[in-house]
């Protein structure tokens, strides 16, 4: 059979790939942070010494065990709690990223149809267009640190005039005043005849989205897993790492601090990963990249002004 240059270019680029693919599996499961392995960490080796006084004391010759058979409903109420606590905590995760995407998407589409649609009737026109598409990467940037609880910084400010930058300041939710300053540009704008009134409909649902956006990610911040919930589920994972031991002694003896801390790295890390995800809004590895979301909105409109509408040109 011939062997020609082409398929074996094919053979050392499968190869490659394979190789790059198993080096991105081995990085994941050897990376460190971003883990929930320094959040559960003490938890479990509390759990693994507890178990291995168990085992001395099987070994000093008391005899306290349980039936192995008799943990059978306890692990399995367990299970379902613990899925039922992960899976309430993606869907907040999920619901934030989704929030996040139509604000990026309403953001778009809004100063693209200000960008174009607004008529450029005088000298200033301009100027104040750039301004208000800058208000529009500004409400995101402040949504941003509205939801972590951070005061308005640089980022903020340099999307605006300082003067509407020390109002911000004093108000409590600064994104609801940057949606009124758009809301007053477009309106006057209206009055001006520099829009028509379906334009200004249109204009107005979207900067509706936006605030819709803005509630969404207060809904998800402000609406906590029951603490009477979080409490017992945390009860219960303990109290099952610590009759575990006592379930196993009998039989794997000096293995027995092994498995519990296995079982434990199990229980108390998924129930950590629900804990990591339910606020999506933070600086955390598995938190949303809302800086990076950020910065893609200020470049993608840095783009879109140095586009001269082809009407207006």
């Amino acid at each position: 059979m011939k062997i020609t240059q082409s398929w074996l270019d094919r053979c050392l680029n499968t190869s490659t790939r394979k190789q790059q693919d198993y080096r991105v599996w081995t990085d994941i499961l050897l990376r460190w942070r971003g883990s929930v392995i320094p959040a559960i960490a003490p938890r479990v080796l509390v759990c693994m010494l507890f178990a291995l006084g168990v085992t001395l004391s099987d070994w000093w010759g008391r005899e306290f065990s349980i039936p192995l058979k008799e943990s059978i409903v306890p692990s399995i109420v367990l299970g379902l709690l613990l899925v039922f606590r992960t899976n309430t905590a993606y869907e907040r995760f999920w619901e934030g990223r989704k929030a996040w995407g139509m604000l990026v998407n309403t953001i778009r589409n809004l100063s693209r149809t200000i960008w174009v649609a607004v008529e450029e009737k005088e000298a200033q026109a301009h100027e104040e267009k750039v301004a208000i598409l800058k208000l529009l990467v500004a409400f995101a940037v402040a949504t941003k640190l509205h939801l972590r609880s951070e005061p308005l910084n640089d980022e903020v400010a340099e999307l605006m005039p300082a003067s509407c930058h020390q109002k911000l300041q004093t108000m409590n939710n600064p994104p609801l005043e940057i949606a009124f300053w758009i809301s007053d540009y477009l309106q006057q704008e209206y009055q001006q005849h520099h829009i028509n009134p379906y334009q200004l409909t249109a204009m107005f649902r979207l900067v509706d989205t936006m605030v819709e956006v803005l509630g969404s990610c207060e809904r998800i911040l402000k609406t906590p897993i029951p603490l009477a919930y979080a409490i017992h589920l945390r009860q219960l994972i303990f109290l099952y790492c610590f009759i575990t031991p006592f379930q196993m002694v009998n039989t794997l003896h000096w293995v027995t601090p092994v498995v519990v801390g296995i079982i434990a790295f199990t229980v108390f890390g998924i129930e950590e990963i629900g804990v990591e995800i339910e606020n999506p809004f933070g600086h955390d590895a598995n938190d949303l990249p809302l800086d990076q979301i950020c910065r893609t909105m200020r470049a993608n409109l840095e783009d879109l002004i140095q586009v001269e509408p082809w009407g207006q040109a």
